[in-house]
């Protein structure tokens, strides 16, 4: 599968991301609407107020679908770090190495920024 990262929000991430979650976590964990709600409730917060200058978000997009994601939270990064935070892949890119890339991408940019820590 023909993968690519997409650095910046893209029209029906928090939905598909929020369902990325909502999925896995349901299956492997017994989660329900609650933990969905909450990621999709935080996600859009966060993508309301997102600023480019500290915070970042990272799309695996194939086949014009989004697959995974990983955001950085840099709000308190000089208090408490950088927070990683929505780190996502579909079972579609398990083991291409998607996740290794958007997990790249998200350290390279808090090197970017002098962030000292990041935390999950």
């Amino acid at each position: 599968m023909d993968m690519h990262l997409y650095p910046g929000y893209l029209p029906g991430a928090i939905g598909r991301i929020a369902q990325l979650h909502a999925s896995f976590y349901a299956e492997h964990s017994g989660f329900g609407v609650a933990f969905e709600a909450k990621v999709a409730s935080e996600l859009a917060e966060f993508c309301a107020q997102m600023d480019s200058t500290r915070d970042g978000i990272w799309l695996a997009v194939a086949s014009g679908e989004i697959l995974g994601s990983v955001v950085i939270d840099g709000a308190n990064a000089k208090d408490k770090g950088a927070h990683l935070r929505w780190f996502i892949v579909s079972d579609k890119l398990r083991g291409s190495g998607a996740g290794n890339q958007l997990l790249n991408a998200a350290m390279d940019f808090c090197r970017s920024k002098s962030y000292r820590k990041v935390y999950l």
